[in-house]
């Protein structure tokens, strides 16, 4: 195995939106290739006809590229190891369950979903194994010409995965160790069906991972049950030598931490489970996605990152570089790990803090532009630099900081209740004739000729620029008042402060 490329693979079904846990998946598998000089495989697993989706690859297709998870080859890349869609290699896996066929390893099963129905009900907790198939209706039961004549009659069959008792069957695992499990709690699992001419998960992902070379496999804690069968069919095919070392990542928990996260906890909590806005296209059902509620694609890779793995240090922000030097999937958590959707946040509005405000002003002026506000990016960098660091998204600038652009046409009730005195009028008045006096508008002047007047009134300081706030502003909110009036500048202000005592009065 030592000599080896590392090459591993992201398999996703295209059975509807992709889940964050299937994104943390193909994170962690990016990071283990790019770390070990590998390869990025994407394959496309859609051997259930029935559960395939419209749109449902080019979706997860596009949420890596939004994500910047990029694949050396598969589904829409290219490559040697070709098809990269199951459904495309149906005559590849039909000569392999022949080969299990052969060597005794498989077996032809005629049993209908009504006879194993009345098995279930028949036996308690019934499984198809070594202590049963002998009692149904297959290959070792039925001579051969039986057999032959059911399929020449086009009866439909399955092909079964012979399982013998009493093995010990050890996985080993790069997280969990040396897995052992009893061959004797294993069923023999279907490989193939006659009724669409497919494999199933199990035979299809053995032999694609040998054909294209696959030497890790990196995957969810759901697949751990499987890996047992995988060994023994790789046993069975006589690939021990290119058997890929397995890695089971923990589970994503609900935020509360007791059971397996899902779209309901989001949509309970409001938060995205999704990379991307799904609509599916059978129900019509819009479900929020990461990008569209305004996520920087840099901030979930980096919380999904830390989402069962610990780099061993107290850092905390990583940029795509970043992680893949420190990742070592060694580290990576046995137990599950609560999706903690206010840690998404929390990173969300460190990556605002270190954007530049070019960066921030140029993802906000098209807000401001739909507000109806033709403003230069100049004027809009501005009030990004005094009000990113208020924010978690970019599109909670507006609300926030819309004054600057925009006159308010009604004063905060409470605000007034609170911070407009019957004196209030009568100081900005004066406050207004002190402005206009000032010739040189820029923060540190203003500050000092209002000072000073207030000093000499022997004004309250907090009275004046609460009241002044208030005029500006029409709510107790924002930065420093002198940083708000030399952004609006002397003409502006002054409007705006005797528009207030108007109304105000």
């Amino acid at each position: 195995m030592s000599d080896r490329k590392v090459r591993v693979r992201f398999a996703p079904s295209p059975t509807g939106a992709l889940h964050i846990g299937g994104v943390r998946t193909a994170l962690y598998n990016y990071l283990f290739a790019r770390q070990h000089g590998g390869e990025l495989v994407f394959r496309i697993e859609d051997t259930d006809s029935h559960r395939f989706v419209e749109g449902a690859e080019e979706y997860i297709l596009e949420s890596f590229r939004w994500l910047g998870i990029k694949f050396d080859e598969g589904v829409s890349f290219g490559g040697k190891h070709g098809p990269y869609r199951q459904s495309e290699r149906r005559d590849i896996y039909k000569q392999y369950v022949k080969q299990l066929l052969d060597s005794g390893n498989a077996y032809v099963a005629f049993d209908t979903p009504e006879e194993l129905e009345a098995k279930h009900t028949e036996i308690h907790n019934f499984q198809y194994d070594a202590h049963t198939r002998l009692l149904m209706r297959n290959s070792l039961t039925l001579s051969k010409e039986e057999v032959d004549k059911l399929i020449e009659d086009g009866v439909q069959y399955t092909v079964r995965f012979k399982i013998e008792p009493g093995i010990d069957v050890h996985v080993n695992d790069m997280i969990r160790g040396d897995v052992v499990i009893k061959s004797d709690i294993l069923d023999d699992k279907v490989l193939y069906k006659s009724a669409d001419e497919l494999p199933t998960y199990h035979l299809a992902n053995i032999v694609d991972d040998h054909l294209m070379e696959i030497t890790h496999v990196i995957r969810g804690e759901e697949w751990l049950p499987s890996a047992p069968l995988h060994v023994l069919l790789y046993r069975a095919f006589g690939w021990e030598d290119t058997m890929p070392r397995f890695a089971h990542l923990p589970l994503l928990l609900k935020p509360e931490g007791k059971g397996k996260l899902s779209k309901r906890d989001g949509d309970r909590l409001g938060f995205p489970v999704f990379p991307l806005e799904w609509h599916d296209p059978k129900t019509g059902e819009v479900s929020s996605g990461y990008r569209e509620n305004g996520y920087f694609p840099e901030a979930v890779v980096n919380f999904l990152a830390l989402l069962g793995w610990n780099p061993g240090t107290e850092q905390e922000l990583f940029s795509l570089d970043e992680l893949v030097k420190a990742f070592d999937i060694s580290r990576c958590s046995k137990a599950g790990a609560k999706f903690d959707f206010q840690k998404g946040i929390w990173f969300n509005h460190e990556y605002i803090l270190r954007k530049s405000d070019d960066e921030i002003a140029a993802l906000f002026a098209p807000i401001v532009a739909n507000n109806g506000v033709n403003e230069s990016i100049e004027r809009i960098t501005e009030v990004v630099h005094m009000m990113k660091d208020r924010v978690n998204f970019v599109n909670e600038l507006w609300p926030l900081c819309s004054f600057f652009f925009v006159q308010p046409s009604e004063y905060d009730e409470k605000t007034v209740k609170k911070r407009w005195k019957e004196y209030s009028a009568q100081q900005m008045t004066e406050l207004a004739d002190v402005l206009e006096s000032i010739e040189d508008f820029s923060v540190e002047n203003q500050e000092s000729v209002v000072m000073k007047w207030v000093e000499e009134k022997e004004y309250k300081l907090g009275d004046v620029m609460n009241a002044f706030r208030l005029t500006l502003v029409g709510i107790g909110k924002g930065p420093g008042m002198f940083d708000i009036s030399a952004f609006l500048g002397k003409e502006e202000t002054l409007v705006r402060l005797r528009k207030a005592i108007e109304v105000l009065k």
